[in-house]
Formats: C-alpha cells, sequence, structure tokens
C-alpha cells in the first residue's frame, strides 16, 4: 500500500485544548509523525486530550536550560510547529517565529511555524481569555443562527473546529505546497474569529444582498436556511425523536407533502379545518399555520414510522441520528467500526492512516515517549543529568536512554 500523503513530515504540537489537538490530529491521521510537547506530570489533575490518535509524548518543561534546548531541536528538526498559546507566550519562552525562521539567523527556515488563537492578534480582544462561543459571538455568525428567543450555538463545533482547527490545517498544508517552490517556511496565523467569518461568506454575503435565504441583518428566523421556513426545520415524534426536514425546491416539497399527508390519519387537520396545500410554499403568511401543521402531525407517530414513509424518497426527509446510530451508519459505507468518525476526506491511492486505533488509543499519556524521543535527538547521558537535575522532566530520578 502507498504512504499516507503527509508520510515523512514531521510536526511538533505544543499541547492545548482543542483546536490545536484538533489541527495535529488530521495531519497525524494522514501520516505526519505528530510529537506532542506536554508539560511533565505534577500534582495537576488535567483533562484527558481526546484528539491524540496516532500521536507521541514528550514531557519537558522549556521553561529550564536544558528543556529549552531539546524543544529548541525537536523545532529546528520539524518541518511543522503549532502554537496553541495566547500572542507573546512562545516569544517569553524563547521559542517565537524569528527564533527558527530570521533572514539572518534562523535555526529551521524551512518550518511551518502555525499559530492559533482565539481572538485576533490585533485589536481589543487579543490579549483576553475567551471559548468558542465568544468568538462565535464575535464573527457575527452567532447572530444569525436560530433558535427561540435568542440564536443558540452548535456545541463548540463551528469556532473551535471548523474555524480554527480545520482552518489552521488548512493553512499548514497551504504553506508546506508552497515549500516545495520557495524552499522556505513561514508563519502561519489562524484566529477563530476570522476563521468563523471566512466560513460564512456565504450566509454574510447573502444577507447583504437581501437574497432569501438568511434574515436580513438584526432580523432572525425569517428567511429560508435561518429557521424561518417549515420546510427546513426539526420536528419531534411521538416517541420524543426527531425528523430533519428540508425540502427547499418546489419538486421535493410536491413529495414531501403527498407522502406526508398520506400518512397521517384520515382527515388530519388544524381544529379550523385547515390542511395544507403546495401553494402554501410560496406564501410566507401561511408559514406560520404550515409549522404548526407539520409539528402537530409528525407528533402523530414514532420516529422510525416517519423513516419508512420517506424511506429511498427525494423528499429531504431524514432522521436526526445520535452518535451511537450515526456510528452504525457509517460502518456500512467504511472500515471503521465504533464511534470514532474516520478520518475525512478520503484519498483513494494514499489513502489516510489505517486501520483507526482503538479506543485505547484515542489518549496518549503524558510523557508516554519522552525517553524514545530523546533517544531520537541523540541526548546523552550528560544532558540527561541536566534534564534530571534541573527537573525538566518533572519528578523523574532515572531515565533509560
Amino acid at each position: 500500500m502507498p504512504a499516507p500523503p503527509l508520510s515523512g513530515i514531521k510536526v511538533v504540537e505544543f499541547a492545548g485544548l482543542a483546536p490545536g489537538p484538533m489541527a495535529g490530529m488530521i495531519l497525524a491521521d494522514f501520516g505526519a509523525d505528530v510529537v506532542r510537547i506536554d508539560r511533565p506530570p505534577s500534582g495537576t489533575r488535567t483533562t484527558p486530550d481526546v484528539l491524540a490518535r496516532g500521536k507521541r509524548s514528550i514531557a519537558v518543561d522549556p521553561k529550564t536550560p536544558s528543556g529549552h534546548a531539546v524543544v529548541r531541536r525537536l523545532v529546528e528538526r520539524a518541518d511543522v510547529l503549532i502554537d496553541p498559546f495566547r500572542p507573546g507566550v512562545m516569544e517569553r519562552l524563547g521559542l517565537g517565529p524569528d527564533v527558527f525562521l530570521s533572514e539572518k539567523n534562523g535555526s529551521n527556515r524551512g518550518v511551518v511555524y502555525a499559530r492559533l488563537v482565539g481572538f485576533p492578534r490585533t485589536g481589543p480582544y487579543k490579549d483576553r481569555a475567551g471559548h468558542d462561543l465568544n468568538y462565535l459571538a464575535l464573527s457575527g455568525a452567532l447572530s444569525m443562527l436560530p433558535g427561540q428567543r435568542k440564536p443558540e450555538f452548535p456545541l463548540n463545533i463551528l469556532a473551535d473546529f471548523a474555524g480554527g482547527g480545520v482552518m489552521c490545517a488548512m493553512g499548514i498544508l497551504l504553506a508546506l505546497i508552497e515549500r516545495n517552490k520557495s524552499r522556505r517556511g513561514q508563519v502561519v496565523d489562524v484566529d477563530m474569529v476570522s476563521g468563523v467569518r471566512y466560513l460564512s461568506t456565504f450566509p454574510f454575503l447573502a444577507a447583504e444582498l437581501q437574497l432569501p435565504y438568511f434574515s436580513p441583518h438584526g432580523k432572525r428566523e425569517s428567511g429560508l436556511l435561518d429557521g424561518g421556513s417549515p420546510f427546513y426545520d426539526v420536528y419531534a415524534c411521538a416517541d420524543g425523536q426527531w425528523m430533519s426536514v428540508a425540502c427547499l425546491e418546489p419538486q421535493f416539497f410536491h413529495i414531501f407533502l403527498s407522502l406526508f399527508l398520506g400518512a397521517l390519519p384520515p382527515g388530519f387537520a388544524l381544529k379550523d379545518g385547515w390542511r395544507p396545500s403546495e401553494a402554501d410554499r410560496d406564501d410566507i403568511d401561511m408559514w406560520p399555520r404550515l409549522q404548526t401543521f407539520f409539528e402537530r402531525g409528525f407528533a402523530q407517530h414514532p420516529r422510525d414510522y416517519w423513516v419508512k414513509v420517506f424511506d429511498a424518497k427525494d423528499a429531504c426527509a431524514v432522521p436526526v441520528l445520535s452518535p451511537s446510530e450515526a456510528a452504525v451508519l457509517a460502518a456500512g459505507a467504511s472500515a471503521s467500526r465504533g464511534s470514532v468518525p474516520s478520518p475525512h476526506p478520503k484519498l483513494e491511492r494514499t489513502p489516510s492512516v489505517a486501520p483507526l486505533p482503538g479506543a485505547e488509543s484515542w489518549t496518549v499519556t503524558r510523557g508516554a515517549h519522552t525517553e524514545e524521543i530523546l533517544r531520537e535527538l541523540g541526548v546523552g547521558e550528560r544532558e540527561m543529568e541536566a534534564l534530571l537535575r534541573e527537573g525538566a522532566l518533572g519528578d523523574r530520578t532515572t531515565a533509560k536512554l
């Protein structure tokens, strides 16, 4: 089998929260050798990094002279560095971009130095703490999301992972492609506010041009795609589960409405006897009645009843699956099993690393590969003594090289 597409690429990932590990996991999934730099173990309890598959971990303190030397040597041999810290942290550690990329005396001018932050690196929020929801709020996208009385956010997917981790991985790959021409690395700056804004180009422009998909600025849930349309929504069924409906086009609405009406009890209607027709799709004034009819109709039967009604039909109506149900469905089209999603996209000739690691490989113990990585770096007995003496490896008192 051909080697994965990123085989031979060496990545140094400084341990951080979700977005940085996501970027590193994407690179590892497609064959990169990713080494995560962790703080040495201490009494402080840490949340395990569940995005660590395919990575190795070295636990070393770069604030000690000997630890700093080890980290610098790692970066000098790397193709990629992932910095997940707030602006200025790496510079204070003596590991900023200029150390490696400086025209005059940079020690690894081919490294792709990816810096991933939440807020833009310039501006009033650059030094503040924040999380996905805050970045989403400042992007402008949150104000357009549907929700009763207030916008609802889709977990921490949009800013942390789409606008952060995935955008960072894309930037790294672009810089690696460019390096093939220039033989030079560069800084890749990613902030999650700007990442979400870029991903939101279509809704922002559509709203600006007053296209029917999204509500005008300052008004929510009156467009086709922002929760205003009754035929682009989620409906509760009799068993408390849900069906998604997205029959936007007239031909799909026709199929949906015919099947939906045919599956309801005979004579089912609103209190005044009203039943929908295809013409109601284009009459915004009728949308509230249409919404009520769909809500009451779906509540007549459990979800799996509706799944059978719409099975193999172009009605754009499918069930809302739980993560475990979705994993079963995905397993039918994938070689992987269980709840871990397969790497994506699927490359036909040079696929991702396979098979996927099992549940025991989702996390990596801090420092699990410290001695292995130190041997690869050529650390000798004298350097090892300095690392132990300075506490650069935490509470270790001995180590085998």
